[in-house]
């Protein structure tokens, strides 16, 4: 039987447990125990593009490069809608933010 060390892609800590499956895909799911750790939950493997590690940071880069939409989805294998859905969440807690200071 082989051993696979699984790391959390957000923080690199190696405190990982097994946390069931998903429950559309049956991918494994995984369990990081790191208290600072921003995201508590994730998977190796993901069907869609847009859910993995990284990707949002992608497209606000791409976008702030001046790539359109529809460049970035084909890019990134992602659909343009998606990209709008990023870049408008991103836009909102901007605001948020900025109201508050």
């Amino acid at each position: 039987m082989a051993v696979i060390k699984v790391k959390c892609p957000f923080c690199g800590s190696e405190e990982i447990s097994l946390y069931g499956k998903n429950s559309t895909t049956g991918r494994q799911r995984y369990l990081c125990r790191n208290k600072v750790c921003s995201h508590k939950t994730f998977q190796m493997e993901y069907k869609n593009n847009a859910c993995r590690a990284g990707t949002k940071e992608k497209i606000v880069e791409m976008t702030m490069n001046g790539a359109g939409t529809r460049d970035t989805g084909r890019v990134l294998k992602i659909s343009p809608n998606t990209v709008t859905k990023v870049l408008k969440k991103r836009e909102n807690s901007q605001n948020k933010s900025m109201k508050g200071t």
